[in-house]
């Protein structure tokens, strides 16, 4: 397995202190920079090229985070970027739902966790802490989804729980949890991509949601995996 080149962004000298070391232990991950605000960050990411960015939620010299992620994205396009939540109290929903993000997780995680996390979203999985859960679930119920309402004549129902899909429809959902494209989950239920789509419709309709990362987060937080056990590679920290 290759190297991750990683690059991490805080403010706190001592938590950032404590990254440091930790990452030092693990030959698989190789920190190829330091910053402690936005502007430093984006200059490190265009020059550095990092694989992964590691970063505060709540970084000095921004208006939000969603700004810093975006210069973030234009600046290494291909990094993966990890959110560290400052508080448990307002997780950012952009940063995940709009995909901004690839992994949301509590200050309070173990390391050993962190570094499974960060070889996690390298394979492509989206990872978001349990702790958070709470708060994005009754964000999620509050959201004001006025920019991405249904077009008129549609019905979205109020956010519900996974047991109102059809057998189907949760063998889709599971695989959207795992992180699936639409061609593969067609390919692992020898379906075709457009009636992906349609199962894809119907769950969101019934879940009362509006994307994909939104599915994903209704799902575990419902624990609504019915026939088998949750994958075993989806989203949470175990």
């Amino acid at each position: 397995m290759s190297t991750i080149r990683l690059l991490v962004v805080e403010h706190h000298p001592l938590f950032r202190r404590g990254l440091l070391a930790l990452l030092a232990g693990c030959h698989s991950v190789e920190v190829v920079g330091e910053a402690v605000d936005s502007t430093e960050a984006v200059r490190a990411a265009g020059a550095l090229h990092p694989d992964m960015i590691l970063l505060n939620d709540h970084l000095p010299g921004v208006s939000g985070i969603n700004q810093t992620l975006l210069k973030l994205s234009a600046a290494a396009p291909h990094a993966k970027l990890v959110l560290l939540a400052s508080n448990e109290e307002g997780p950012h929903l952009d940063a995940v739902f709009q995909a901004r993000a690839n992994s949301y997780l509590a200050k309070t995680i173990e390391g050993d966790m962190l570094l499974g996390v960060i070889h996690r979203v390298m394979r492509g999985e989206l990872v978001v802490s349990p702790e958070l859960l709470p708060r994005l679930v009754s964000k999620l119920r509050n959201a004001d989804m006025r920019d991405e309402a249904p077009a008129s004549g549609e019905h979205t129902e109020d956010l519900q729980g996974t047991d109102r899909l059809s057998a189907r429809e949760q063998d889709v959902l599971q695989h959207v949890a795992r992180g699936f494209s639409n061609k593969a989950i067609g390919r692992a239920l020898h379906i075709s991509d457009a009636t992906v789509k349609a199962h894809l419709t119907n769950i969101m309709r019934k879940l009362g949601v509006s994307s994909r990362v939104q599915v994903a987060i209704v799902a575990h937080a419902g624990h609504g995996w019915t026939g088998s056990s949750p994958p075993s590679s989806g989203h949470f920290i175990q």
